[in-house]
């Protein structure tokens, strides 16, 4: 019910500029998001690589309407990952591009152009791209273009949602060699035609596209902060004998930094999903729909005074 509300909330202009204008907004920002700017997020991912982390950027923004917008998204990375190179950040830090900031909704072929031009400089620079998964209308649209993209850049890493009842197939479909992917819970508002709606149908769709992930040919990355479903991926990597090069946990910037340095002291690759820029909102909803525990946090810091 919760996540529910905090979906709807994530739609409304009105709660919006309540949370905007709140006071301590800005310190509840600052803990899930790098700051407005490249620079910021070169920052964050700075910090991060120095404690042993593995970072993926994030430019934050969805509702591309133009194709100035398409293209000025495409910019930004174009400078973020030449940035990154200058500062030696690769290939520890990698780029996380949603096709809808890119075009997609409008022009699939403007999309996919962007998303090629962004895969060639992230080549140049010596890192990779991870094609970031949206609600369930743009699947099959973001699965395409990923298809055209790794016939020239193979590296390229798809996401896929465990709550969509599709995704065990797709789980078969690109768990094979040199494929990379990023198997999250999901957090958008789906149907039950398409999702499952229960948090125990979720987790356990997780461990079984889990399983088809580590028992296959590709590289898996595991983005979850439930300590539970952490422990299972330990267990299925011992299992299926993957040591820590050959797949990934993946968490969010501002939540459980102590487990993703308990892991990187283990010895696995933690890669730590770092936004960046001014549309903060939509995802910073997310986030608290995807884990609603920080909403006590978030609370908090909206009435405590410093």
């Amino acid at each position: 019910m919760l996540r529910s509300v905090i979906l709807a909330a994530s739609r409304s202009s009105r709660v919006e500029r309540l949370v905007a204008t709140a006071p301590f907004t800005r310190d509840v920002v600052r803990r899930f998001v790098a700051g407005a700017k490249t620079d910021d997020a070169l920052r964050a991912t700075r910090e991060l690589v120095d404690d042993g982390l593995s970072v993926t950027l994030d430019n934050l923004g969805e509702d591309t309407v133009t194709g100035e917008q398409a293209n000025a998204t495409r910019d930004e990375y174009l400078t973020l990952l030449r940035m990154l190179a200058e500062a030696k950040l690769t290939p520890a830090a990698e780029v996380s591009v949603k096709l809808s900031a890119l075009g997609q909704a409008f022009d699939e072929q403007l999309a996919y152009d962007n998303a090629r031009a962004i895969c060639a400089a992230a080549e140049a620079a010596g890192t990779t791209v991870t094609l970031d998964m949206e609600d369930h209308t743009t699947t099959d649209s973001t699965l395409d273009i990923l298809t055209k993209l790794r016939k020239d850049h193979p590296s390229t890493g798809a996401v896929l949602q465990a709550y969509l009842r599709r995704t065990e197939a797709d789980c078969r479909d690109l768990a094979s060699a040199g494929s990379r992917v990023r198997l999250c819970k999901g957090a958008y508002r789906e149907p039950e035609s398409v999702a499952y709606q229960s948090a125990r149908e979720v987790d356990k769709s997780y461990v079984r596209c889990l399983n088809i992930l580590m028992s296959g040919d590709g590289y898996p990355m595991l983005a979850t902060h439930d300590p539970r479903l952490i422990a299972i991926g330990e267990d299925r990597a011992r299992w299926f004998d993957r040591d820590p090069a050959h797949f990934e946990f993946q968490m969010l910037y501002g939540i459980r930094p102590e487990e993703q340095a308990r892991l990187v002291g283990e010895g696995y690759t933690v890669r730590t999903y770092v936004p960046y820029g001014d549309d903060w909102y939509g995802y910073l909803m997310r986030r608290l729909a995807e884990r609603p525990a920080n909403v006590a946090f978030f609370a908090r810091a909206l009435t405590s005074r410093r």
